[in-house]
């Protein structure tokens, strides 16, 4: 069965929405999901040193381009440190987690197919009428509600983290 295809698409840099991740950082959202017939889902993360996620795996292919700054990527058991220009692939149901090494750190996100946008939704605010605090129990809540989000336990690298989500 072929799905139809998603309609053309051109946004100006400030028509993206921005939303505040209570697991830290700023999420520009560039494309949704239900704008590429669910085939993607496309966002900026601006991200401050020091900030992890936990070990944690998704339905989605997820796609990690560094735009600037750098992350250490822990994928399947392996890390390796990515810088600008750099790209990182967690393969979908991978055990995978980043830790941002530098600052500050601006990273392109294509989760394919777009399951995840359901769990950044619920996981996230607008920017602007947020407080912008760490709110892991609602990322975690937002995870086994939305997206089918599997967290598997602490950042591999908790020792240099300030912040995991």
């Amino acid at each position: 069965m072929n799905t139809p295809a998603a309609s053309p698409l051109v946004r100006a840099a400030e028509g993206a929405e921005e939303r505040w991740f209570f697991g830290g950082g700023i999420h520009r959202w560039l494309v949704r999901a239900e704008e590429t017939n669910g085939a993607f889902f496309l966002h900026e993360e601006v991200l401050t040193a020091g900030k992890a996620t936990p070990l944690h795996s998704h339905p989605a292919d997820e796609t990690m381009f560094v735009l600037e700054g750098s992350i250490r990527v822990h994928i399947a058991g392996d890390e390796r440190e990515v810088t600008a220009g750099g790209v990182a692939v967690a393969p979908r149901e991978v055990p995978h987690a980043f830790l941002v090494t530098g600052e500050p750190t601006r990273l392109l996100c294509l989760h394919t197919p777009g399951a995840c946008q359901g769990f950044y939704l619920g996981a996230s605010g607008p920017a602007d009428t947020t407080d912008q605090v760490i709110d892991f129990d609602r990322v975690m809540a937002s995870g086994r509600a939305n997206g089918g989000f599997t967290f598997l336990g602490p950042p591999p690298f908790a020792d240099r983290a300030v912040s995991s989500a």
